[in-house]
């Protein structure tokens, strides 16, 4: 359990009690090729990570050759976090929208891979064809490309930019970013681009389109698949059914405060404020406000691992989710988060080992957001999944129990191609 020196959730004795399961919408798991035990050690391990304390609310969702293998919520909206008096908890539910931070760089990046589908852009077209204030101080040489894959240069986000007054209209903030020097050569070096990037693309899609990321999102994904919160933020009246996160476990020290402080702008406590502030959450940030329930994340995901279909509906030809997905750097030491992963174009992918989406994972690709939400598909096992979770602890011992859960799934879905 987190130390009594790390804040933390309260965890009741009965967890059933603050339990919610989407039984109409599970499948008998024999019919996706999952024995009841296994799915049964699945819950087990996220009931587990519940118990740590670290997330004061949990949803799961997990698709299997397309169909439903768990929707279930455990814990509270809000009411349950560290300092929350007792008495003001409002239970959690599977129809709960979390604010899904950078697990939304997938989406963005998606949006930008279908207009260059439908012929808008080209990939390695210089942002500056697009955007020509952004050539300033020697960036007329970073591409498209390059922001998708981390090696723009512009990993470090004005200060300035998440404290303005309003995060709708983000011209302003396109222009600091503009105003910016690269830190290295364009394609050079590999390093995460918490917020920056998403800024620029969504800039760019609103260049083209004449539209916002969030019109152009709603218009071509999320209404023809029928969507209800999937959304970069949501409308001001909406703001109360988002879930809060909180603070939970021993906050980073130097040198990862450093290194977080100079990627966001703000430091640690301040990130997580800044994630329930109304400001964020009804605002267009491309690479952090993406707001849905773990159901539609995983369905987000399943119409990636069919290839761009889904229910019927074409979204993206096969050849645009299998280029979104392709490697560009392998396990090479991202100098921003300070370990190694490998990446496609908007995409962090799996491995053998050393993988967000559990072992032996090689052909998984997806996103982890601030700190453990995990959205993923993996293409060899037919599996769909999203884990969304409101604590925010940084490093902690309980991340045993996370990755547990990560091995229970893999282990409860085994591969089906090669």
């Amino acid at each position: 359990m987190l130390s009594s020196f790390s804040p933390r959730a309260r965890v009741p004795a009965d967890l059933d009690a603050v339990t919610r399961i989407r039984w109409e919408a599970e499948v008998a798991p024999q019919e996706v090729g999952v024995e009841p035990a296994a799915r049964d050690r699945i819950w087990q391990a996220a009931r587990r990570l519940y118990q740590s304390g670290a997330h004061p609310a949990l949803a799961l969702c997990v698709r299997r050759e397309g169909r439903v293998l768990l929707d279930r919520a455990i814990g509270h909206t809000r009411g349950n976090g560290p300092g929350d008096p007792p008495g003001a908890e409002v239970q959690l539910t599977p129809d709960a929208p979390f604010c899904t931070l950078s697990a939304s760089k997938a989406v963005t990046a998606m949006v930008i891979h279908l207009l260059d589908q439908q012929n808008a852009l080209r990939l390695d077209d210089p942002v500056c064809e697009y955007i020509p204030e952004f050539a300033a101080n020697g960036k007329q040489w970073i591409t498209i490309r390059h922001v998708l894959i981390h090696r723009a240069g512009i990993q470090n986000l004005p200060a300035e930019v998440l404290q303005l007054p309003s995060l709708d209209d983000t011209e302003p903030v396109v222009r600091l970013i503009s105003a910016q020097r690269p830190s290295g050569r364009a394609g050079r070096q590999l390093a995460y681009h918490a917020v920056t990037g998403g800024f620029v693309l969504g800039e760019v899609v609103r260049r083209i389109t004449g539209k916002s990321i969030r019109t152009v999102l709603d218009e071509s994904i999320c209404r023809p698949l029928g969507f209800r919160w999937l959304g970069y933020g949501v409308a001001p009246d909406e703001v109360s059914q988002v879930v809060t996160n909180y603070l939970t476990g021993p906050p980073p020290l130097p040198p990862f405060s450093t290194l977080f402080r100079r990627a966001l702008g703000v430091g640690y406590q301040e990130a997580i404020t800044i994630s329930n502030d109304p400001r964020f959450l009804t605002g267009i940030v491309p690479a952090g406000n993406i707001v849905a329930t773990a159901n539609e994340m995983s369905r987000f995901f399943e119409l990636l691992r069919a290839g761009g279909i889904l229910d019927g509906v074409r979204v993206f030809d096969e050849r645009t989710v299998r280029r979104a997905t392709l490697e560009h750097s392998y396990l090479e030491l991202d100098l921003t988060l300070g370990i190694p992963f490998r990446y496609g174009m908007g995409f962090m992918l799996g491995a053998d080992w050393f993988s967000p989406y559990g072992p032996y994972t090689r052909r998984a690709f997806g996103h982890i957001g601030f700190t453990n939400i995990i959205c993923w598909a993996d293409p060899e096992r037919a599996v769909a999944a999203a884990l969304l979770t409101s604590g925010k602890p940084f490093i902690h011992p309980e991340l045993y129990y996370l990755f547990e859960l990560l091995r229970q799934i893999g282990i409860a879905c085994p591969k089906t191609a090669s």
